[in-house]
């Protein structure tokens, strides 16, 4: 499976014209799976307009979304605020995912961070539920930045059948190496990929810190390919790499941590 990481900087605010640099990176490199960062659509920094650009199925960005999936051809991984489906005037911080066949799915953030620059606790509702979504076939499970932070959303979706975690980010610069700790570590402990697309460029003094990458069941870096984009500001970068979306199930039998925890009652996923 070929991936894209889409390390872009959204203009806040501007649903358009993010949408049309993501359509500018999906034309420059062809892939199956293309991933961009968290809140990428609107933006992360724009306090009460999340309710105003808050997107929902049918809404003309997501019929977008379906007709660059659908032509490109591929699946569209981007970050957005989305109207909660269960409460009106509630909204979500989600990972919005479109097929090419027209088919459109979330995973809302399960932890919302409230300290220091970050008032997500504000605009959006949290969930308590992480499933893996079909991508090409494959279970891949979704997280968003501060999920990251907390083990069980990992395992619970990689008990669940993921063989790939794909987690999108908008965190600053300050945590730029606590991220590059736990990536690999999520990893190995569940025997699996994961990919990691984190925005860059500065909103409202927040710097972000790029850092996207993808790590393999041991923990290595995969090597990708950079790929130039017209247009991209000087922190922005597309990078292609493989992954195998067969290789967790491959490697598992030589370090069987997903077996032996699914046997212990009380873990998220694993049997009661």
């Amino acid at each position: 499976m070929r991936l894209l990481l889409g390390q872009l900087a959204p203009v806040p605010g501007e649903v358009e014209r993010n949408l049309a640099h993501l359509e500018a990176a999906l034309r420059s490199a062809p892939s199956d799976l293309a991933v961009f960062p968290e809140l990428y659509l609107s933006g992360y920094r724009v306090g009460d307009r999340f309710h105003t650009l808050a997107l929902r199925d049918g809404a003309p960005a997501v019929e977008r979304l379906r007709s660059l999936a659908r032509s490109t051809p591929t699946t569209i991984v981007t970050g957005a605020p989305w109207a909660s489906p269960e409460r009106a005037g509630e909204i979500q911080n989600v990972v919005l995912v479109v097929g090419p066949d027209g088919a459109v799915a979330t995973q809302a953030k399960r932890y919302l961070p409230t300290f220091g620059p970050f008032e997500e606790g504000v605009p959006f509702t949290p969930t308590d539920v992480s499933r893996p979504l079909a991508v090409g076939g494959h279970p891949v499970g979704f997280e968003i930045c501060y999920d990251l932070f907390f083990p069980e959303v990992s395992r619970q979706l990689s008990l669940g059948g993921a063989g790939l975690l794909v987690a999108i980010s908008a965190s600053p610069v300050t945590s730029a190496a606590l991220f590059a700790r736990l990536l690999p570590a999520r990893a190995i402990e569940n025997g699996l990929p994961v990919v990691f697309v984190n925005r860059v460029g500065v909103e409202d003094g927040i710097v972000f810190a790029g850092g996207s990458g993808a790590w393999d069941p041991r923990g290595q870096a995969i090597a990708g390919r950079a790929v130039a984009l017209a247009g991209a500001a000087p922190e922005e970068t597309l990078t292609l790499v493989e992954i195998d979306p067969e290789e967790a199930a491959r490697w598992r039998p030589f370090r069987p941590v997903l077996r032996d925890v699914a046997s212990r009652p009380g873990v998220p996923g694993a049997a009661a």
